[in-house]
């Protein structure tokens, strides 16, 4: 890291035995960060699912801040790949997306760091094909059309699937779409399978009583990871604290109150409370730290879509780990 950059040092504690919340300790902030640290607004970046979803819905976020007269900003995303070019180009401050999405964020000098990541949900994604279609296992998907949102963790998990099954990523013919196109190219039957992710996966799987074609288990992780833009992480920790600290009250309290939950999201995304149930029934709980494990697992990644070509570079994972972690592994 160059000199001019890291002139603010971060001293944080982990507190494992009451919860995960941390202690972020800013030491001698530069000018432009001094004046970051004094903005009124946090800018968050998310999705129709996942915990930054939850915490929006709940309201604890702005609460947390009202007494420091901090506004919160809430910016909704279709996909990964989308709220880190956001990030990218600062106009939101944090944001959570799978495990794909920083890794072309990365290849793309992008300024986001790694801060922490929830526990694993492999079978919170999966390849989807029509009830009647003739294709019976992923090996069938050879010379077919396969939707899938670019750059997104769908597009990991059809990499590994195919690799596990003997085929090549050239065996079959990818169409990058997002997902409310992919599902209406799905349901048109113009594609042959599609590759989606919670809570679509499991929404359009009740709706077109879709069968699954294979999902995540014994074969990807699918983390939802938190991303801060490298300026937020070092000139507001204090705001970091609050927003951490919340997150792993939300993910705590979510995994106790399904059905609250539940009816809370359904409003804004638009799907059935039983629907989300079943989603959020499946989505393990925990909020963890960027473990040396869990950058082998990313530095994996990156170096498959460096095979394949779909990063023109290679990159170090562990570069983009926050130097001085929010979150320490025990």
């Amino acid at each position: 890291m160059r000199t001019s950059r890291r002139r603010v040092l971060l001293s944080t504690a982990l507190v494992l035995a009451g919860g995960l919340a941390s202690t972020i300790t800013a030491l001698a902030p530069s000018s432009s960060m001094a004046a970051a640290a004094g903005d009124k607004s946090v800018r968050v970046g998310y999705q129709k699912y996942g915990t930054l979803s939850i915490l929006k819905s709940r309201g604890s976020l702005e609460r947390a801040f009202a007494a420091k007269g901090v506004k919160v900003d809430w910016l909704l995303f279709p996909a990964g790949p989308a709220l880190l070019e956001a990030l990218n180009t600062g106009s939101i401050d944090l944001g959570s997306v799978g495990e794909a999405p920083p890794i072309f964020a990365q290849a793309a000098n992008n300024p986001f760091v790694y801060v922490a990541s929830s526990t694993p949900n492999p079978r919170g994604e999966g390849i989807l094909v029509p009830k009647n279609s003739p294709l019976r296992s992923v090996k069938d998907l050879k010379g077919k059309k396969v939707a899938l949102n670019k750059g997104s963790n769908v597009h990991y998990l059809l990499v590994k699937l195919l690799e596990k099954n003997g085929l090549k990523y050239s065996d079959v013919n990818v169409v990058f779409l997002p997902p409310a196109d992919a599902r209406a190219a799905y349901e048109a039957g113009s594609v042959d399978a599609w590759v989606i992710w919670d809570p679509f996966f499991t929404q359009a799987k009740r709706a077109t009583n879709s069968r699954v074609l294979a999902d995540g288990e014994g074969v990807v992780a699918n983390r939802e990871f938190f991303l801060f833009s490298r300026d937020f992480a070092k000139g507001r920790s204090k705001d970091a604290k609050t927003i951490l600290s919340e997150l792993e009250k939300t993910d705590s309290w979510a995994k106790k109150n399904v059905s609250a939950v539940a009816n809370q999201l359904s409003p804004e995304l638009k799907i059935d409370a039983p629907t989300l149930v079943e989603v959020l029934n499946r989505r393990p709980s925990g909020i963890v730290p960027i473990s040396p494990a869990i950058i082998s697992y990313q530095q994996n990644v990156a170096d498959t879509f460096k095979e394949l070509k779909l990063i023109p570079v290679k990159i170090n994972v562990k570069e983009k780990v926050y130097s001085d972690p929010v979150f320490k592994s025990k």
